[in-house]
């Protein structure tokens, strides 16, 4: 199990693969973020995306996915998030890409009101399959601290 005290600050990964379908695209989008470009060819073919592109929120939800899945993998003694910073969506994404992440430990501190857990921060970069960072945000996690 990883606690608190096996965070180091710099320490780096890179998990994930999110292979993105039109299907979920779709789906997503008629659920949670139903603007024309995200639901029609034709609307989407009218702006900047010139094709249909996932939900700024659907990219979220699938680097979700992805940080969740890494987290059980390493048996991390995640205690939840109360939040996240900096949230970008830097270049669309498209049904057909394929995701991964990117992190970096940017600080960490153990809770004065509650010792037994402690907070982290993280630099969180989202890339498609070209290696082109389609989304940045800066996480907050909470950690189980050993003994406790």
């Amino acid at each position: 199990m990883v606690y608190f005290e096996d965070l180091e600050i710099g320490q780096t990964a890179a998990f994930g693969r999110y292979e993105v379908t039109r299907e979920e695209v779709l789906a997503f989008a008629a659920a949670y973020d139903p603007q024309p470009f995200h639901l029609s060819d034709e609307a989407a073919a009218q702006t900047h995306f010139r094709r249909i592109s996932a939900s700024g929120w659907h990219t979220c939800a699938m680097t979700m996915r992805m940080l969740v899945d890494n987290i059980t993998e390493l048996r991390q003694a995640g205690l939840g998030s109360p939040g996240l910073d900096e949230l970008r969506w830097l270049k669309p994404v498209y049904p057909g890409d394929v995701l991964r992440v990117e992190s970096a430990l940017l600080s960490k501190r153990q809770s004065q009101s509650r010792p037994e857990m402690g907070s982290f921060q993280s630099s969180v970069k989202v890339y498609n399959q070209d290696n082109v960072t389609v989304m940045t945000m800066q996480s907050i996690g909470l950690i189980r601290v050993r003994g406790y």
